[in-house]
């Protein structure tokens, strides 16, 4: 199934998954990460996946059955997924899901109970829409799609294949916009919507806006954590990954192949370049290039930031020397102003 190369004890029974430190004579578990790898020896697993490359002395007793792949982690969670399947269901609209009208599906499609669907709502082969979500009108989705419960996605969204959508989540909701008139904050209508790609993930209680007019992109392969939100116009290149907490204000462009790192936050009207990656908690308030790493609020190279943050614990020793310096400065122009005089 993973295309292992096996070497060690091949009768021994494997009847179980768990990871590495909880594993036990008839579990298989993985280790990648060289602090994992050096205690092999001291694993009670029966099995464990590990690189190509690894080797470990024949010699070794009681060492674990050592199935030997290109990416152990991705094999690892093929076996997970053989252990423990996902639950089957059998395809069917139920009774309580409310249905507008012309609505198109494919075959093999799931609406369970609670489910609302708009008018004009068009859906591919494959698709499983979870209880209590709210799907507005003229919303189209591709093959492979599954929506966690209580999700929203508001009208005219559109979505590849081989989407997830996790609980709480709501797409299409209108942007934050307003201007002043006489004092009061007068709303501006939110007339585009969102546009997202194949094989994207959208964490639990995500927000994503609607373009004010245009649209807001959510290119293909994107993976985002929970709590992330996504402003109106906001475009999203192709396979960026965006973590826990992050808010990306409206009209901004990320690139693709983008790393942002929990509760960054990122203004508006601003372009992040192919392949970088932005730190935790970062503050990034401007145009930044490609492939560079920054961190830090206001954001800046990552190297100039490790130096400062080295440096911060420091500074209430450093003030207080800088007062004592100061005094005895003072001290020593009014002892030479003194002798001066005389």
């Amino acid at each position: 199934m993973i295309e292992a190369r096996i070497e060690g004890n091949f009768s021994r029974d494997i009847t179980g998954i768990a990871p590495f430190d909880e594993a036990g004579p008839n579990d298989l578990t993985f280790a990648v990460e060289p602090g994992f790898l050096a205690r092999i020896a001291q694993s009670c697993a029966g099995a464990v996946i590990v690189p190509d490359s690894f080797e470990i002395s024949a010699d070794t007793p009681d060492r674990p059955v050592l199935l030997k792949t290109e990416n152990p982690k991705i094999a690892f969670f093929k076996m997970v997924s053989m252990f423990f399947p996902d639950k089957e269901y059998t395809p069917c609209i139920h009774a309580s899901a409310v249905i507008g009208s012309c609505f198109i599906h494919g075959e093999n499609t799931l609406i369970e109970a609670g489910v609302y669907i708009g008018d004009n709502v068009k859906t591919g082969n494959n698709v499983h829409i979870m209880p209590g979500t709210y799907i507005g009108d003229d919303v189209v989705m591709g093959d492979d799609v599954l929506i966690k419960p209580n999700v929203t996605i508001m009208e005219k969204t559109t979505m590849g294949s081989r989407i997830i959508i996790h609980s709480g989540t709501v797409v299409g909701s209108d942007g934050y916009g307003f201007a002043q008139n006489s004092g009061r904050h007068e709303k501006l209508v939110h007339k585009g919507f969102v546009a997202m790609g194949d094989d994207v993930e959208i964490g639990a209680c995500n927000t994503i806006d609607r373009g004010t007019l245009g649209k807001t992109i959510i290119g293909n392969s994107v993976k985002t954590d929970n709590l992330v939100h996504i402003a109106h116009n906001v475009k999203i290149g192709d396979n960026t990954l965006i973590v826990a907490q992050v808010g990306i204000a409206g009209s901004t462009t990320i690139g693709r192949n983008v790393i942002i790192a929990g509760q960054a936050g990122i203004t508006g009207h601003i372009t992040i370049g192919d392949g970088t990656i932005v730190g935790p908690c970062a503050g990034v308030h401007s145009n930044v290039g490609e492939n560079q790493i920054v961190s830090g609020s206001p954001h800046m190279p990552h190297t100039r930031w490790r130096k400062m943050a080295a440096v911060l614990p420091g500074l209430p020793e450093m003030r207080k020397k800088l007062i004592r310096l100061e005094k005895q400065l003072k001290d020593m122009e009014s002892v030479i102003k003194s002798r001066n005089q005389e």
